[in-house]
């Protein structure tokens, strides 16, 4: 058998635990397809707009559709959705540099940004060409005991000068609940109130469609992710969006291509129908990623290690933090995720030095589009306590299986000491 008795009794105990909590993401997703179907009913999405197109690509028709249909769908006045964009962090950084200037001020309301991100900022680590060589000043608004926003601090920091605050809305590589769109509506709120001129922006990265709200209805300015993240549905080859007030999107364009050129150029390379069809299965995907954390929470609790969110937290990201306690463990929880993936299989993972991150980092993923965060995959940062960051599933079946078999690599590590 591939699994231990033990860690089968497990799964039946967990899955037992955890169904009335599955019903909540399955509703949501019924809810976020029709959205979607009626958006792309009203912007009229048809076979003409998946072809490729080549070279400068004006008037690309495709690219066009893809995104007044994600304005649709995320309530914005203008979207820029690209296979151009690398990585999420690539988008967010568009939207940071086309829109600050020398002698803006930035704060992050919600404690030290993601690794990717701080790279990108410049002051936790020194990197070249980052917003701090921009002359772009920045602060951060440390948690409160809860891992929740600090208002109280962040009164003292936002002022009239305060020209952009930073709503990361996932936890990062961070023990610290998730932010739910009534806390985004709420943060908003309260920024403006100390300066209505001030624009809220929301790293949306692991968030789209855990919701049937998006940070654009509730206040916020301007947000960004990824397309190898939710809202690609394990679809898309790769990519980025920021959707949000046109103007600032028009911004963020100037600093995608060119002043002067901005979203009227970029070949659709890749076929468009990946990328339509991958926003009508994101919400269906989506709920699988959700299930499929609050089993691995449900069945790590059970085996003993913390975990957050518990498995009874509704959920406001696809992410599923487990407290491991030491490297070997951590190690060997992605060694067992690997081995159950469709691709590299036969890999076993290891820390290494990722660009862009201040410590080691071992990473599971054994995915069709490399670095998909929408496929099942694990990692985290050789730093203690040792934390272990899940993400995504494409199917609830394969979810459980691979979730069993980074169990039973821990339990396999403990039997040998």
């Amino acid at each position: 058998m591939a699994f231990s008795k033990k860690i089968i009794e497990l799964k039946q105990q967990a899955l037992a635990k955890c169904k009335d909590y599955f019903a909540r993401p399955d509703e949501i997703a019924e809810i976020n397809t029709l959205k979607i179907l009626d958006a792309m009913r009203k912007v009229k999405v048809s076979e003409a707009h998946f072809n490729t197109t080549s070279g400068y690509a004006y008037d690309d028709i495709g690219r066009g559709k893809l995104e007044e249909l994600y304005a649709e769908v995320f309530k914005a006045e203008a979207a820029l959705v690209r296979t151009q964009f690398v990585s999420g962090t690539h988008a967010l950084a568009t939207v940071l540099f086309g829109i600050l200037r020398p002698g803006d001020e930035l704060i992050y309301i919600t404690g030290a940004p993601y690794d990717t991100m701080q790279t990108v900022i410049g002051y936790a680590t020194d990197s070249p060409g980052s917003l701090k060589e921009f002359g772009i000043l920045y602060d951060e608004v440390p948690l409160n005991a809860e891992g929740r926003v600090d208002f109280e601090v962040a009164k003292t920091k936002i002022t009239a000068k305060t020209k952009m605050v930073v709503i990361q809305r996932s936890c990062g590589y961070m023990m610290r609940p998730t932010l739910s769109i009534d806390e985004i509506g709420e943060i908003c709120k309260f920024v403006k109130s100390i300066n209505p001129n001030c624009i809220c922006y929301v790293d949306n990265c692991y968030g789209e469609f855990t919701d049937t709200r998006e940070p654009i209805e509730v206040g916020a300015d301007i947000m960004a992710g990824s397309l190898i993240k939710n809202p690609g549905g394990g679809l898309a080859p790769t990519g980025g969006y920021i959707v949000g007030k046109k103007e600032l999107v028009e911004l963020a364009s100037y600093r995608m291509t060119a002043p002067g050129m901005g979203a009227e150029l970029g070949a659709s390379l890749s076929n468009n129908r990946l990328l339509f069809q991958g926003l009508f299965l994101a919400p269906h995907v989506v709920a699988q990623a959700v299930k499929s954390a609050i089993f691995a929470a449900a069945l790590f609790d059970m085996m003993g290690f913390k975990t957050l969110p518990a498995p009874q937290t509704p959920r406001n990201d696809i992410i599923q933090a487990i407290e491991l306690g030491s490297k070997e463990k951590l190690v060997a929880f992605c060694q067992g995720i690997q081995k159950y993936s469709p691709v590299d299989s036969f890999a076993a993972p290891e820390p290494w030095d990722m660009p862009g991150y201040e410590d080691q980092v071992i990473m599971a993923a054994g995915t069709f589009v490399q670095g998909a965060s929408i496929e099942l995959s694990a990692d985290g940062p050789i730093r203690e306590p040792y934390n272990v960051y899940l993400q995504g599933a494409l199917t609830m079946e394969h979810s459980l299986i691979a979730i069993m078999g980074a169990a039973q690599a821990i339990e396999d590590l403990n039997n040998k000491e």
